[in-house]
């Protein structure tokens, strides 16, 4: 009797351990789901990196144009003294970097589902009217602009994503 409670007990943690790696595996299919929603169905990698730089009291670039949609890596360096932040807007869309402090950076994603312009600007008060603002511009109205480089690593964005449009 006492083999077979010992017999029982080892099949089970058997199982438990196969489900328990099981679920292991389902963390990462929902973080390529939840990324896969938010425009790029066919990949949860980024598309492109856009790389701004924000100081006292600009960004740079301040117009983005890029090709076509999808989602895009944005990395915020603040090469200023202050704390500083960035803020996409416009088509349905609203992603933050959160605050980066002086010297720091930080790299968020954005789903720009639409051709059309969307807005960047530094949300923390004030910045935004002393000339932290700029474009991003998506599709066939993009024609010049910056172009960005390609990326093939892949952004933790620690959720903050805005679904279901």
């Amino acid at each position: 009797m006492h083999r077979k409670r010992t017999l029982l007990f080892g099949t089970a943690v058997a199982v438990a351990a196969g489900v328990a790696a099981g679920c292991g595996g389902g963390t990462n299919g929902s973080q390529s789901e939840a990324a896969s929603t938010s425009g790029n169905p066919q990949s949860s990698s980024p598309a492109k990196t856009i790389t701004v730089k924000e100081t006292e009291f600009k960004l740079t670039p301040s117009t983005v144009s890029v090709a076509k949609t999808g989602t895009y890596a944005i990395k915020v360096v603040n090469t200023g003294s202050i704390t500083h932040a960035l803020e996409v807007e416009g088509n349905g869309v609203e992603e933050k970097s959160g605050d980066v402090g002086a010297g720091s950076s930080t790299t968020f994603t954005v789903a720009l589902k639409s051709s059309g312009k969307y807005e960047m600007y530094c949300p923390i008060d004030g910045h935004r009217k002393q000339g932290m603002e700029g474009t991003i511009t998506v599709g066939s109205a993009a024609g010049g602009g910056m172009r960005t480089g390609t990326s093939t690593t892949q952004t933790n964005t620690g959720g903050g994503g805005y679904g279901g449009y």
